[in-house]
C-alpha cells in the first residue's frame, strides 16, 4: 500500500454482535460496582488511553475490555452513531 492510500476496515456482524456483548458484559460489571463508577466515562477513559486501570477486575471486566480490538470498536460505534 503506497502512502496517502486510504485503508478499508471492514468488520463482519458477527464480529459486532462479539464486540456488543463484550461492552455489555464490561458496562453491567462497572454499574453493578459498589465503587460507583460512572461505566460511560470508565470505557471512554480505557477507549483512549488503552489504560486497563480504567476498568474493574468485578466480573472479570478488565481481561473481557481486553478482548475488544479498539479499532473495530470505534468502527462499530462510529457506524451506529451515524445509522441512528
Amino acid at each position: 500500500m503506497a502512502e496517502g492510500d486510504t485503508i478499508k476496515i471492514q468488520i463482519s456482524s458477527d464480529s459486532e454482535r462479539k464486540l456488543k456483548e463484550l461492552l455489555t458484559s464490561v458496562y453491567n460489571a462497572l454499574k453493578e460496582s459498589e465503587k460507583g463508577y460512572d461505566p460511560i466515562s470508565q470505557i471512554v477513559g480505557y477507549i483512549l488511553s488503552e489504560d486497563p486501570g480504567y476498568i474493574t477486575n468485578h466480573k472479570n471486566a478488565r481481561s473481557l475490555i481486553r478482548h475488544i480490538d479498539r479499532d473495530e470498536l470505534l468502527r462499530a460505534l462510529v457506524k451506529h452513531y451515524l445509522d441512528d
